[in-house]
């Protein structure tokens, strides 16, 4: 009898152990990806905070990387193709499970992207891109058609100077020199004044994408450039910068010079309300949910399209006026 019992409580232990352990188990499977082990890490290193646009830009990744349950490891590259190149071979070191930048230039990428590569982890390329002849070192870009933000503003001024029988002097405020987006701007509005020969770029140079650097090319523009007829900016906060120039050069900004910027921030389309600014082509900074839902795509290792672009618009005055109430960034 005593020997039966005991048998009895050994196999009511060893039931009882399987029993706790099943639980145990789907326990863990209910936690899926939203926490412990399973929850997804993304490294990301940022150009750095030279514009509203580009705060806005931050702001959006780390609020969607909250709600879509991603752990972000965040670096601010401070403007410096160094620092970003540092910041990802961190990420390949604490092995994140994807890794996405915003390049502050296009070339010189190929050799810490394959080193990513080599350690299996995925890349995400946001807001630029980069110049590499190996697609396969990235899985996909996503961003803004920065050529055809260059080509919608030069339309516009053809279109509003098809009157004009004289020389129209139109200076150019370069973003960060080698980036995508100051590259293709230019490219795309040099391609459009094209059609109207009286279209001239008389000055183009770097402001690097910030109000301190518009504020001071623009005083040099208008130095060394009395009859400026025209000022395209390849942002806001540089246009913004400029209008300061403007107006301590005792000229009036939207009416004795043409302003066109890109981006469409608050500020921005506030100086296009106010008929300080004349046109903008937007350039949305709002990226965060479309990268998180990319970054668990490549995670589960779904396929994705190579390019996915954001969908944007134009505004003239009227149309900021309108839309300013409801403005996000």
């Amino acid at each position: 009898m005593r020997t039966r019992r005991t048998t009895r409580t050994v196999v009511a232990i060893v039931a009882a152990m399987l029993l706790a352990g099943s639980m145990a188990a789907c326990g863990n499977s209910d936690t899926g990806g939203g926490g412990g082990d399973d929850k997804i890490v993304l490294g990301f290193s940022q150009v750095g905070a030279e514009s509203g646009w580009r705060t806005a830009n931050t702001s959006s990744i780390k609020e969607a990387a909250t709600e879509a349950g991603i752990e972000l490891k965040f670096d601010d590259a401070q403007q410096k193709q160094e620092n970003q190149i540092k910041a990802i071979r961190n990420f390949i070191q604490q092995k994140v499970d994807v890794i996405a930048f915003s390049p502050v230039v296009e070339s010189g990428w190929d050799t810490v992207l394959k080193e990513a590569k080599d350690a299996g982890i995925p890349v995400i390329l946001t807001d630029r891109a980069v110049d590499s002849a190996d697609k396969s070192l990235y899985k996909t870009f996503l961003g803004s058609d920065f050529v055809k933000e260059g080509r919608l503003s030069g339309e516009w001024l053809v279109e509003q100077t098809k009157s004009a029988t004289g020389p129209v002097n139109i200076v150019e405020l370069q973003g960060t020199t080698g980036s995508a987006p100051a590259n293709d701007r230019k490219k795309g509005f040099a391609d459009a004044i094209a059609a109207n020969p009286n279209l001239k770029i008389v000055a183009s140079q770097s402001g690097d994408f910030t109000r301190a650097g518009g504020k001071q090319v623009m005083e040099q523009f208008l130095k060394a450039n009395p009859d400026i007829d025209v000022l395209f900016a390849h942002n806001d906060d540089m246009g913004l910068g400029a209008l300061e120039a403007i107006n301590a050069a005792g000229k009036v900004p939207g009416k004795d010079i043409i302003i066109i910027t890109v981006d469409a921030v608050k500020d921005g389309m506030q100086a296009l309300a106010d008929g300080k600014f004349n046109f903008i082509a937007e350039c949305s900074p709002l990226l965060g949910p479309q990268l998180m839902d990319l970054a668990k795509k490549v995670h589960a290792g779904e396929e994705v399209p190579p390019r996915i672009e954001t969908e944007e618009t134009t505004f003239t005055q009227a149309q900021a006026k309108e839309a300013l109430p409801n403005r996000k960034y």
